[in-house]
């Protein structure tokens, strides 16, 4: 309902035209800002694993989307926000709330444990974007915060697992055929990778553990240490070393990651401390290697003024 003042110019650069509204304008009601959509991984829980880049983009956002629980993690980080959260199993809704909303404008956090993009949230929202291709959704500005995902936090604990060449297999059977597993399972046992499982069991899935187990024993020592993480970062977490032999299904649930030793992995206990690590390699250089010199030096670079022109 406007009526054209001056008319269409266009230049290499630019194009402009003048128009009068016949009615009021709501500068509110004018246009659309450009949303933003950060898929943000918050770690296996506690704040000191999160990064500051996650705190900074929740803190910025103006909605937040994700499983209760992960909101639960984040305590009074969201508080005042308009919180949006479905049930463990509703990931494709999750995202695509998310995306609606940015879609209007806002500025959203998607919520996942760990990082957004290993078993996660962000694949989903990328893979939504290459399936339906929508304007409004194209417009969104989307950005990916990593996290430290469950398998770091695990090897973490208890030394250095993973410190060699390494994979990471989900045993859940809901959108991965379970010959695909089988299939990885057995590649990845031949190839002597440190594995981590993750998704090891459920309240219905019990075999798949046990048949990794299995398929694992064709190729490793029965003494290969396996590491049982359980509620890592959390008040709960408990961190347990057992022989691939003696792993047995109950041992481990679904807040359970598991890391198997490759044939070169070791369990050692020194002290009171007991540590699994992975060799690198670095023996094999031989003795001398350990001999190179090691140079210390202070950092004076704050009260160095020589750079600086001298001083004032």
């Amino acid at each position: 309902n406007g009526k054209l003042i001056v008319p269409k110019h266009k230049t290499k650069k630019s194009t402009c035209a003048v128009a009068l509204s016949q009615d009021d304008i709501i500068p509110k009601k004018v246009g659309k800002a450009q949303g933003r959509l950060s898929i943000v991984g918050i770690g296996p829980g506690q704040i000191g694993w999160r990064s500051p880049e996650a705190t900074a983009l929740i803190g910025r956002a103006t909605d937040i989307v994700g499983y209760q629980m992960y909101l639960d993690l984040l305590g009074p980080l969201i508080d005042g926000k308009d919180c949006h959260h479905s049930d463990l199993g509703a990931e494709e809704a999750r995202a695509r709330h998310a995306l609606e909303l940015a879609a209007t404008g806002k500025d959203v956090a998607l919520i996942g444990s760990g990082d957004a993009g290993i078993y996660a949230l962000a694949t989903l929202v990328f893979e939504l974007l290459d399936r339906e291709d929508r304007a409004d959704w194209n417009r969104v500005a989307v950005q990916v915060s990593p996290g430290i995902s469950a398998l770091q936090a695990a090897a973490s604990r208890i030394g250095a697992p993973l410190g060699h060449d390494f994979c990471a297999i989900s045993l859940s059977d809901l959108l991965t055929p379970r010959e695909d597993i089988l299939r990885r399972l057995k590649s990845a046992a031949e190839g002597d990778f440190v594995i981590a499982f993750y998704n090891p069991v459920s309240k219905r899935r019990r075999d798949l553990l046990a048949k990794a187990r299995d398929i694992l024993l064709e190729h490793r020592n029965e003494d290969t240490p396996v590491v049982l993480g359980r509620q890592l970062g959390r008040p709960d977490e408990e961190i347990t070393v057992v022989p691939l032999a003696k792993l047995e299904v109950d041992m481990v649930d679904m807040l359970t990651t598991v890391l198997v030793g490759s044939s070169n992995s070791r369990h050692i206990t020194r002290g009171e401390n007991e540590w699994v690590y992975t060799p690198r390699g670095y023996a094999k250089k031989g003795p001398d290697a350990a001999k190179a010199p090691v140079h210390s030096s202070t950092d004076t670079s704050k009260n160095d003024t020589s750079k600086k022109g001298g001083a004032e």
